[in-house]
């Protein structure tokens, strides 16, 4: 059965690929968001430009029913964050940003509201085995604590309220359109620039867009997922190395990696006040993305391969 599913940054690089991936099954698609354009075909833009998402329930117009909502809309993790309060102003978008979001759409009639955290709400590693969702919570940065404050807010919320929360969250996102750190991976490779990664032996979680974009609109409908916190990953955990290998292979570049021990790359990151870049490019961070096979019965509809070559392909025709 069809529904009407609210999508907040639906013109973000994953709020395109869940749109398409609800218009597909046949959903109506509404995006929230702050300046118009980008959002993709068949997708009604709903503008509001208001910081936080105040004032959102007065705004909300009454045509529009909303059985469910797809939360991606951000304070997004800044490595260089220049206000003099990064906590506060992670907080006022993450925090109270969600909860408003939450109550406009319970008012208009919506049953469920899915989540997107990050893996940082529970922290930056993994030392020696996955984590899972009933591992406790210990975020070290600003923007981590304020996605495991916005889960916990929203389950409250949830509980009181009767609308249903589903948090998911995801790992290092890739695909079509990356940004940030995996673009910049990327044009290194393309350019055949020689990286000091051939050492890095330990995995890291990753999920291809089309496969969290899967995942979140399963979560959208699936009665069984209702209070559930679910790890979303592709299955399958690369190294660094293997990573920038296999970008190389489709890339059609060479891949000129150099086997640098890893306690040089960590003095390395100290000498020059890079030491959180170089801890989660060398460190492990894996995430067990059993629970929601299980409890939702949802496998990746694609593989680490053709995420990366979709991801390649797209990059190659853009620069």
């Amino acid at each position: 059965m069809s529904q009407n599913v609210l999508v907040t940054g639906a013109n973000g690089f994953v709020g395109k690929a869940v749109s398409r991936t609800l218009q597909q099954r046949g959903d109506a698609v509404t995006g929230l968001v702050r300046r118009p354009g980008g959002s993709g075909e068949g997708v009604h833009e709903w503008v509001v430009d208001h910081d936080d998402f105040q004032g959102l329930d007065f705004a909300w117009p009454e045509s529009l029913h909303c059985d469910s909502v797809i939360h991606l809309a951000a304070r997004v993790h800044l490595l260089n964050d220049t206000v003099s309060d990064p906590l506060a102003a992670y907080r006022s978008t993450n925090v109270t940003g969600a909860l408003r979001v939450a109550a406009a759409a319970r008012r208009a009639g919506a049953r469920r509201l899915v989540f997107v955290s990050s893996i940082k709400a529970v922290g930056e590693g993994s030392a020696g085995r996955p984590i899972s969702e009933a591992d406790e919570p210990a975020p070290t940065d600003p923007y981590g604590i304020s996605k495991l404050e916005a889960e916990r807010a929203l389950i409250d919320y949830g509980r009181e309220s009767g609308l249903e929360i589903v948090i998911v969250r995801p790992p290092l996102v890739y695909g079509p359109g990356v940004r940030a750190n995996f673009l910049q991976l990327m044009n290194a490779i393309a350019k055949g620039v020689p990286l000091p990664l051939g050492s890095i032996a330990a995995r890291r979680s990753l999920v291809f867009v089309d496969n969290l974009a899967d995942a979140l609109v399963h979560c959208t409908t699936d009665p069984r997922a209702a209070g559930e916190t679910f790890h979303v990953t592709d299955g399958r955990d690369l190294s660094v190395s293997e990573l920038a290998r296999a970008l190389a292979t489709q890339l059609l570049a060479p891949a000129r990696l150099i086997p640098v021990p890893v306690g040089l790359l960590r003095l390395a990151g100290r000498l020059t006040g890079r030491s959180a870049q170089i801890d989660r490019l060398i460190g492990e961070l894996r995430l067990d993305s059993s629970h929601i096979c299980e409890r939702l019965g949802w496998y990746p509809p694609h593989t680490v391969e053709h995420g990366l070559l979709e991801t390649a392909a797209w990059y190659r025709s853009t620069h």
